[in-house]
C-alpha cells in the first residue's frame, strides 16, 4: 500500500528569501517552534516510509506569497506537488491563479481561520470569489478548504455551483464526534456526503478525537465510508503542525483506520490522493 500525504507544511530557515507575511497578520506558534524546511520533510518522508505528498502552503507563515512551497516542490518534482493560496477577492485573482499554475501549483487552498483566528465564512459567499473558482474550473485545481462546522452550509453552496471543482475539507471540518455513534453532533458533515465533489482530509485531529468521549475509530470510520466512499477519503499527516514525528503520525493513522478494508486503506493512504492531483500517480 502506497502512503501519499496530502498535507504536510514546510517552512523556510532563511528567512531573506522566503520574508514570514502571516495571513491576518499573526504567525501562528507551530511555525515558529516546529520549523520544517522541505529537505528535513523529505527526510521524514523516508523514515516513515511516505512515498509522495502534496505540501500545503502555511498561510500563517508566508500570506499568499507560495514561492517557498512551489521552489520546494519544484526540487522534488518526483515526490512533491504544492497547495498554495491566494486573495480569493483581488481584483486580479483570474491572473494570479493562472500565474502560480503556471509555476507549479497542482492546488489551492481557502484558510478561514483556524490556528491564529476565528473561522469567518463570509470570503466563502462573497461574490467577488467566485472569479476564483471559474478559473479552478477551468484549470481543473482542487480546493482545499479550512473551515470549521459554521462554514458547511457555503460549503454547499459552492461544490453544488461548482461541480467541476474537487473540494477538500481540512480536517473533515472539524466535526463534533464526541457524542459517539449514530455520530448525531456531526450530522452537517454527513449531509455533504450527496454532493459527489467533496472530499475530506483526515488528519491527527480526527485520530485523536475518535478517541475521546463516546468516540471510537471502529464506529466512526466505517460510518464516513458508509456516507462517503473511501475514493473520496484521503490521509494528510499536518506534520510538523500536529506533534510528533511523521513515523508517528503515520502509525497513528494506520492503527485508526485499521478497522476498514485493505481495499478502502488503500484508496485513504494514496489512490485518492492521485485522483485529486494527478501528478503524484
Amino acid at each position: 500500500m502506497k502512503l501519499i500525504d496530502i498535507h504536510p507544511h514546510i517552512i523556510s530557515d532563511d528567512e531573506s528569501s522566503y520574508p514570514p507575511a502571516p495571513l491576518f497578520g499573526k504567525r501562528s506558534e507551530w511555525s515558529q517552534e516546529r520549523p520544517n524546511t522541505v529537505d528535513s520533510l523529505i527526510e521524514a518522508m523516508n523514515a516513515a516510509g511516505v512515498e509522495k505528498a502534496a505540501v500545503v502552503h502555511s498561510s500563517t507563515t508566508y500570506g499568499f506569497d507560495n514561492r517557498y512551497v512551489v521552489d520546494s516542490c519544484r526540487r522534488y518534482r518526483d515526490r512533491l506537488v504544492a497547495v498554495g493560496s491566494v486573495d480569493m477577492l483581488a481584483d486580479d485573482v483570474t491572473s494570479v491563479i493562472g500565474k502560480w499554475a503556471d509555476a507549479g501549483l497542482a492546488g489551492l487552498r481557502i484558510f478561514t481561520g483556524g490556528s491564529t483566528k476565528d473561522f469567518d465564512p463570509g470570503e466563502l459567499e462573497n461574490p467577488k470569489s467566485f472569479r476564483a473558482w471559474d478559473i479552478l474550473a477551468e484549470l481543473k485545481l482542487p480546493m482545499c478548504i479550512q473551515t470549521g462546522p459554521i462554514g458547511l452550509p457555503q460549503v454547499r453552496m459552492l461544490a453544488r455551483k461548482y461541480p467541476g471543482v474537487d473540494i477538500v475539507l481540512d480536517h473533515l471540518a472539524r466535526p463534533d464526534v464526541l457524542d459517539g455513534a449514530p455520530y448525531a453532533n456531526a450530522a452537517s458533515l454527513f449531509a455533504l456526503a450527496d454532493l459527489p465533489n467533496i472530499y475530506l482530509k483526515l488528519t491527527p485531529r480526527i485520530f485523536g478525537d475518535v478517541k475521546k468521549g463516546n468516540a471510537r475509530a471502529e464506529t466512526f470510520f466505517p460510518r464516513v465510508v458508509e456516507a462517503f466512499g473511501a475514493q473520496r477519503m484521503a490521509w494528510g499527516s499536518n506534520f510538523p503542525t500536529s506533534p510528533g514525528t511523521l513515523t508517528e503520525i503515520v502509525a497513528e493513522a494506520l492503527q485508526g483506520l485499521d478497522c476498514l478494508s485493505e481495499d478502502d486503506r488503500a484508496w485513504v493512504f494514496g489512490k485518492t490522493a492521485q485522483k485529486l492531483y494527478p501528478a503524484l500517480g
